[in-house]
């Protein structure tokens, strides 16, 4: 035995809920963290759970994990509003998310996937220009209609990883800065080796995100986990409210107003990868694009500043999470998040923490199992 029970590779909101959730129940938790390109502190606060048509466009192969997973997504975004109760206020507003159609082929678009997802029990409906307007007058006049997914949400992500963090120090949890280039199980403990220390506990939480591939490898798993670099901005205060969170039928969009009045932009511009150790640069073309569109679909944030713009990573991997012991090392445990990771990190770290104290995970683990990668091993 060693002194930490449960040593959590990654320090974002899966991290960080997961620790909660284990030291909650009396176990000794250390998170080791990198420190750098993150994908939670860069994150946008959306919480999404329609699919998204970006993702749809750049990565059809997968979109049929997503299409299996949108349960897990309404379910997610429960999980984040029980997280608000006990450790808020966050800023969380679930008025629901509208995608935008400014063609009749993005309302045919938008029309077949309301179907598909109403099938897995997402709450989603089609909307004209008249029904639109009755919540959103402020669109510009070329928006022919949208889908409402009242599913949907938002919140300050700053706001909410400060209080989480706070909530895993009051528990005991310890942080550490290091970057965790292998994990050994010998000996009925676990070894993770870092540039800085190597680290020792009993079982290990693999909640590294684009890092989780590389370091479950040695295992005899190829989890395609991959980094992503991708671009976002945030206003001054305006006049206009928008109460849903945003997004476009076929061009690349986020747009989201904080309870301060700040609008974040993003949506899946990209970044400039200058490497996975090094904070990702800001694209002018990204910047330029992505508040051009916002403009232009909603004129009346024409005229406001931006006052800060940034880049950061996310996750890619099959489209769907993945949950679960490795087939080979039961005493590591994978912890990664499909597409929309800050949105379902909650879930999957309460899922993950469940197999690991022997609990009955708050929804099924099976279809998220690593072991679905083995057969993919050289």
């Amino acid at each position: 035995m060693t002194s930490t029970d449960v040593l959590i590779v990654g320090g974002g909101i899966v991290g960080l809920v997961a620790a909660i959730e284990l030291a909650g129940a009396g176990m000794k938790v250390k998170i080791i963290d990198a420190g750098i390109n993150a994908g939670s502190t860069a994150n946008a606060g959306s919480l999404h759970v329609q699919m998204q048509s970006r993702f749809m466009r750049l990565y059809p192969g997968q979109v049929p994990n997503i299409e299996a997973s949108l349960p897990l997504y309404r379910a997610a975004v429960e999980a984040w509003v029980d997280l608000d109760a006990a450790h808020g206020p966050f800023d969380l507003v679930r008025k629901g998310g509208l995608m935008l159609a400014e063609s009749p082929d993005q309302m045919a678009f938008l029309e077949q996937k309301v179907q598909r997802e109403t099938a897995r029990g997402v709450r989603a409906e089609l909307l004209d220009r008249a029904a639109v307007d009755r919540f959103a007058p402020w669109l510009g006049q070329q928006i022919i209609g949208a889908e409402l997914c009242l599913d949907e949400g938002k919140l300050n992500p700053l706001v909410a990883n400060v209080r989480l963090r706070a909530a895993a120090d009051r528990l005991g949890v310890r942080i550490e800065r290091d970057w965790i280039s292998a994990i050994t199980v010998e000996g009925g403990i676990v070894e993770a080796r870092g540039r800085n220390f190597t680290h020792h506990g009993d079982r290990v939480l693999i909640a590294a995100a684009w890092g989780a591939g590389p370091l479950a490898r040695s295992h005899g798993l190829d989890i395609p986990t991959r980094a992503e670099p991708l671009h976002m901005n945030i206003t001054e205060p305006c006049q206009t409210r928008i109460q849903h969170l945003i997004q476009h039928a076929e061009r690349s969009l986020t747009l989201k107003q904080l309870g301060t009045g700040q609008i974040v932009i993003g949506g899946g511009w990209p970044a400039e990868d200058r490497g996975e150790r090094t904070v990702p640069g800001v694209l002018y073309g990204s910047l330029l694009g992505n508040v051009a569109l916002a403009a232009q679909l909603i004129p009346s944030i024409g005229g406001i500043r931006i006052i800060r713009t940034w880049a950061g990573m996310n996750t890619t991997a099959d489209g769907a999470s993945i949950i679960g012991p490795l087939p080979r090392a039961g005493r590591i445990v994978m912890a990664v998040p499909g597409d929309a990771g800050y949105t379902l990190g909650p879930l999957v770290a309460r899922m993950a923490a469940a197999e690991m104290l022997g609990r009955d995970p708050p929804r099924d683990t099976a279809p998220f199992s690593p072991g679905r990668f083995a057969a993919q091993s050289p």
